[in-house]
């Protein structure tokens, strides 16, 4: 075991101990605690470590949120969270975050929400936070705007590109989000410069819903010049960022930012992408969590779409002209009729799809891991077959891992949502 490795070890079994000993000392505490104090501790939290941070999460999933907030504020931690905490743990403003917020007609989101889009954050649950921080569930969610976050990502698609975007870009762009609003489809994106501008104003301009996913506060416009378009958003659709009123945009803000993008969708598209262009670590994201990602092809002489021609040569992303090409991907989920699916679905399945599900047990549930010891298939592999098969309405995943749905059941997203809240 290298060092790296072991100190790892250590910490998370110190975050293990720690969450024991606090399990412990409150037994007799009330469950669940007051609803405005519990909001509180995620706010505080929140601003404590402004971004992801996974060992954080393990600590409220071990004694919740309240005495997470608490053993934060005392430095009753292990050496893994007191660095990330060190800093900011004496900074007591969640009452100012939540005023300032209802001044700007916003709103936190957290897990104890209704809103919270927990079945979008089940792919991030399911991620090795080991092979990148980044990929912990964000701690709450800051939104401005109308709409309800679980309402509007229900069918939504990602689309995104290059900052320095063509005239080329920007029409094909104006062509595919246009339609997928028209069709009753979110369009998310990151509000940049380029293609993430054109797919929001496309989608306002047919009176669609968006959604901009910030890398800094949801108060501090970025870029300061798209302050009219994240005001026209907020005023129709939702502006959300998973850091705190006040924060900053920082260059590492935007790769965490990027797999909520890819969190909040069903499918990610990328519309022109240079060698180097950050849209292809929102690809990364997206096919970590299981789901297609598209890209749409340029002249074959255009620079601005090197990164698309490159994702579809190497398989990373399939190949898009329309709208219709988007949906045939990430549609079935949403447009599947009850009915549907077969007596014996084993019969339909590809060979993959059938190892996987014959190995899920008509009773109980099995982790990524477990799949890919008893199928020999790899992590990548497995989860693509699994969201497959969970478009299909043959399987779900809850905090246990993934599982058989029952098939007398209706299919679609509010059959997965039940069956989930059934296994909690």
């Amino acid at each position: 075991m290298t060092t790296e490795a072991a100190a790892r070890a250590t910490d998370a079994t110190t975050v293990a101990t720690v969450a024991a000993g606090t399990r412990n000392a409150t037994a007799t505490a009330t469950p669940g605690g007051d609803p405005d104090e519990r909001r509180l501790a995620w706010v505080y939290l929140s601003r404590v470590v402004e971004g992801p941070c996974a060992a954080l999460s393990s600590l409220i999933e071990s004694v919740g949120v309240m005495e997470a907030a608490r053993a934060v504020r005392t430095c009753a931690l292990p050496e893994v969270l007191r660095g990330p905490t060190e800093a900011r743990r004496g900074i007591e403003q969640a009452e100012a975050d939540l005023a300032l917020m209802d001044r700007l007609g916003g709103r936190v989101i957290t897990p104890d929400d209704a809103e919270w889009p927990a079945w979008r954050m089940l792919g991030l649950r399911q991620l090795d936070p080991e092979q990148d921080e980044a990929a912990a569930v964000p701690l709450v969610l800051w939104a401005r705007g109308p709409r309800s976050l679980l309402e509007c990502t229900e069918r939504a698609v990602a689309v995104v590109g290059a900052r320095c975007s063509t005239g080329y870009g920007n029409h094909a762009t104006g062509e595919i989000a246009g339609e997928l609003a028209v069709r009753g489809w979110t369009v998310v994106s990151g509000a940049a410069f380029g293609i993430d501008g054109m797919a929001h104003r496309a989608a306002l301009a047919v009176g669609g819903c968006t959604i901009a996913v910030l890398g800094c506060g949801v108060d501090r416009p970025y870029p300061v010049q798209h302050d009219h378009l994240l005001a026209e958003i907020a005023a129709t659709g939702l502006v959300v960022s998973e850091y705190p009123p006040g924060t900053g945009a920082r260059k590492h803000h935007f790769l965490a930012r990027n797999r909520l993008i890819a969190a909040l969708a069903d499918t990610v598209v990328v519309v022109e992408a240079g060698a180097r262009s950050g849209a292809r670590n929102t690809v990364k994201w997206t096919r970590r969590l299981g789901r297609p990602a598209l890209a749409v092809p340029g002249p074959i002489t255009s620079a601005a779409s090197v990164g698309c021609h490159r994702m579809i040569r190497e398989g990373e992303a399939f190949l898009a002209t329309s709208a219709a090409d988007i949906l045939d991907e990430a549609g079935p989920l949403r447009l599947s009729l009850p009915g549907k699916v077969p007596s014996a679905p084993e019969d339909n399945l590809s060979d993959e799809e059938a190892l996987i599900y014959a190995a899920l047990p008509a009773v109980g549930s099995r982790v990524p891991r477990s799949l890919v010891a008893e199928t020999g298939l790899s992590m990548p592999a497995v989860r693509a077959t699994l969201s497959g098969l969970e478009i299909s309405g043959l399987v779900a995943c809850d905090d246990s891992g993934w599982y058989r749905l029952n098939q007398s059941a209706p299919v679609g997203a509010q059959a997965i949502v039940a069956e989930h809240d059934r296994h909690r």
